[in-house]
Formats: structure tokens, sequence, C-alpha cells
């Protein structure tokens, strides 16, 4: 069995048990001279794994199940290039261990259970313990990973299993709760870059043949968008390319011939990065949706984080849309949970739509403006006690302290509004929402006068009936709560330009 052609994988069910101090690496196949750099460059022991310093403290889960010194059954979730193979390699050095991999792709529960009944055999024979890696372990369907439970609650097998899904989806809640689950996360541009560094000097590596110039070295760290094996593929195949030229060095001309992707001119730390988001945000904000997917292919193409847009789409949702289009947060918030949940390529698509959603959204800010008034007026020292109406009196001798006295509930009126004090004294009648008469907000700008009005006790407008229908100024324009309203001005209207 093949597992993304990195090792091979024997017949679980015939194979024959590796000796008791092998750890059963020959469970995979033996690194050579000939195989590729991503094998090669595989670290030796544990202090060489890079990028998951979170895992790996002093005693921490991962540093035991590397070491032998805890039984415990691990799922490693993370996104492909993180370690996850590589930590398997490292277990399966580990002594006094007998290593099986499988892959889920081709393994069935015939496998399984024939290195399960294999293991039991040995540990009642005094033999070494057994440990199953299972290579992309959300593709075993349920009753397959129902048959891996009795072995994992009692301990016949140590399971190893690896996932690129997210396993509370993909992995059925009694296994899930059997094992110790250790998320890995993408190796950032410094962890890349060393390995890229390493691979050139090692002599597992290129040893020192080629020299690796800063332009061609920015470009594969952007390619890789975390995963080193993509990188390290990725240098492989630029050191080919010098070689074939008979130079000495990779350079950008090289990487780029070699991997066929021309470099993008994007740092995603320096100022294009800042740049390029920049542009891509005010592009959405001023609904130019051609100029907004331009800018979304250009972070794409150029390897940036894909969570870290689906972020700036979420932040943008509520910041620069908001009430003029409620439904464009869930639009953003799905369009990040299928980020995380379907991954590059494929979830460029998901970010598209939403781009284009965002984009050609109705516009409001008054989220943002609300906000930040609030906040300013709070930081300002403003608001006193909770009125005692709104305090919690749930708790013994609450209703003593005078705690909910004269409370209304307002479901008791059939408007489903009372008149009641909700703000702190110093903060009665001041307005920190001001609706747009954009889009869906239209219709709340048109609203809000009336529930202000019912809920400070104020009387209404004279020759004006009670109505939700919204007040019209300028021709049919629904009017703000400055005009409906005369709206109290103790609230900011602007708090300088918005995230970028």
């Amino acid at each position: 069995m093949e597992s993304d052609a990195l090792f091979t994988l024997g017949e679980p069910a015939g194979a024959p048990s590796a000796p008791a101090g092998s750890g059963g690496v020959d469970a995979f196949t033996a690194t050579r001279a000939d195989s590729p750099l991503p094998v090669r460059m595989r670290p030796a022991n544990i202090d060489e794994l890079v990028g998951q310093d979170h895992l790996l403290a002093p005693g921490a889960p991962l540093r035991q199940l590397v070491e032998g010194a805890a039984p415990m059954s691990v799922i490693l979730w993370g996104p492909p290039g993180s370690g996850k193979t590589t930590i398997a390699h490292l277990v399966a050095q580990a002594t006094d261990r007998r290593f099986v991999a499988m892959s889920a792709l081709t393994a069935g529960v015939k496998d399984v259970r024939g290195v399960i009944e294999t293991a039991r055999r040995q540990r009642r024979a005094g033999g070494p313990q057994t440990v199953l890696f299972i290579d992309e372990v959300h593709r075993f369907s349920k009753t397959q990973q129902d048959s891996l439970l009795a072995a994992v609650e009692d301990r016949t097998v140590t399971l190893l299993a690896a996932t690129t899904e997210n396993p509370y989806f993909s992995v059925i809640s009694p296994l899930l709760s059997r094992c110790v689950l250790l998320t890995l996360q993408p190796l950032d541009d410094d962890a890349v870059r060393g390995l890229l560094r390493r691979a050139v000097a090692d002599e597992r590596g290129l040893a020192g043949a080629l020299t690796l110039e800063a332009g061609a070295e920015d470009h594969l760290v952007r390619l890789a968008g975390g995963d080193v094996r993509k990188a390290l593929t990725a240098l492989e195949a630029a050191a080919a390319t010098a070689t074939a030229l008979g130079t000495g060095r990779i350079d950008l001309a090289t990487a780029e011939q070699a991997v066929d992707i021309a470099a993008v001119r994007y740092d995603r730390d320096g100022d294009a990065h800042y740049d390029v988001t920049s542009a891509f945000i005010k592009s959405m904000r001023g609904s130019d949706v051609d100029a907004a997917l331009h800018w979304l292919a250009r972070m794409l193409v150029a390897g940036e984080d894909a969570r870290f847009i689906a972020r700036r789409l979420v932040i943008f949702a509520s910041e620069d849309v908001g009430m003029a289009d409620p439904t464009a947060l869930s639009v953003a918030t799905a369009a990040a949970h299928a980020v995380e949940y379907v991954g590059l390529p494929e979830a460029q698509l998901n970010l598209a739509q939403a781009v284009i959603h965002l984009a050609t959204a109705p516009k409001s800010n008054s989220a943002t403006t609300a906000i930040g008034a609030a906040i300013a007026d709070v930081r300002a020292g403003r608001g006193g006690a909770v009125p005692r109406g709104l305090r919690d009196a749930h708790y013994a001798g609450a209703r003593g302290l005078g705690h909910g006295a004269g409370y209304r509930y307002p479901h008791d009126d059939h408007r489903g509004v009372v008149t009641q004090q909700y703000a702190p004294d110093d903060l009665v009648g001041i307005d920190y929402y001001r609706p747009s008469g954009h889009g869906a907000e239209r219709a709340v700008a048109g609203r809000l006068p009336l529930l202000r009005r019912i809920v400070r006790g104020l009387p209404a407008p004279a020759a004006r009936a009670e109505s939700i229908v919204p007040a019209t100024v300028n021709g049919g324009r629904p009017a703000g709560p400055e005009q409906a309203n005369g709206a109290n001005e103790g609230g900011s209207d602007a708090v300088g330009e918005g995230q970028q």
C-alpha cells in the first residue's frame, strides 16, 4: 500500500512482526540516496522537528509519544506538510515497539482486524507493544473506525492516526474520546526558510553543492504556504534545473522556471502585503467587484494564508456592510469555515463567492461607528451603576437588595416594547447607533425612532401617527435618526478610517 508516495506500507495482516527493539522501522521504505528531498530531509530525532513548539515541551504528549514514555493513543490533526508523517517516522524509530503502518486509502476492516489480532497474540506472549499508524484516518468509514475501539480501549494497540480534516467531523466520537488530539500548525515562514537552508547545506540534501539566492528563497517560501513538503519539492526541482543549466546557484529565474509559477510581487510580511490587503478591502468598500477579485487572486497566487483572507472578509462584513445586508456576515463566516473544512485550492471558490457578495452588497458602517462611540464613552469614564431593575435577582437575598424591583417584562406589552430605563443614568438618551438608509437598514432607520420614543417615554411628534413605516426626506430617501428623531449628538459620527 502506498501513502502520498513518501513511504511504502506493508500488508498489515500478513506482514512479519518487527523484532523487539527494532522499532518496526521496516514498516516504512528505507531512505535511499535517490529518495525525494522531503524524505531525505525528515528529522532524525524529535529535536530536529520544527514548527510545533507548542507540542514539544518536556512532558508534552507528543514528546512522550515519540520517546515511548507513555502508551497513549493520539490523533494528529494538521494541514499537509506540517509534520504528521514525520512524527510517525520518529515513533517508528522508538525502541521496544512494533510499528505497523497502513493507509486508510487502501486498508479495510480485514487489515485492521489482522493487525489487532497479531498485536493481541504478541501481547499475551509478552512481546513488544504495537503502535498502529493510520494515515488519512478520516477516509475510514464508521464501521472501519468502530473496529478500532476495543483494541484502543484496552491498549492492545497504541493508535497513531493522522488526518488533514477536522476530526470533530470526520472521526467518530467514541474513537476521538479514547485518543489525545494534537493539533499541528502550518509552519510559519521562518520555519520553512530554516528548513530550506538546512536542505541546501545538509549532507542528506544538496550538501552545499548549490547556493540559494535570497530572491529564490523568498519565492519558495511564499509558494510553500506553510507546507514544508511543497517547499522542499520545489527546491529539489529548482536544484535539478540549476544543475542542468550548469550553474552553481539557484536564482529567482531558475526557481520560477522549475516550478512554472511566476513570482508575484507580494511580501507576506512587508509593504506589498499591507498595500495589496488595503487595496483589496478598499475595492470591496468601493463596490468595485472586479478589482476586488483581482486583489484576491493576487493574494492567492502569491501564497497568502487563506485563513488571513477569510478573517478580513468576516471583519469587512460587519465593518463596511453591516446592517445594510445582515446576511453578509453569514456569507463571510461560511466562507471562513469552508477554508478550514475544504482548504485550498478548492476554497478559492468560496472566497470568491464571498468577495462578490460583499463587494456588490449595499454598504453601511453604522455598526463600526456605533461601537466606536460606545467604547469611547466607556474609556472616558462615562456610564454609572446598572439600574436596579436590570440587576440579577435570581440569587437568595437579591430581592432584599432591591434587585429587579420595577422591572417591566416587554413581552407583557402587546407591542413587545415598554418604557424603561436600560442605560446608566449619565447615558440616558445617548444615540450610538445611527442607521443609514441603504439596503435592509432602510427599514431599521424607519423603525428605530419609534422604538426609542417608546423606550424613553417620549411624546409622539405633533401631527404624526405612530407607525413603523419609514419617514422620508429628500425625495423619498428614508430619514436617518437625526431627521426622524432629533437624535442626541453625544455619539461620534466617525472613528477614523476602518481596518485595513
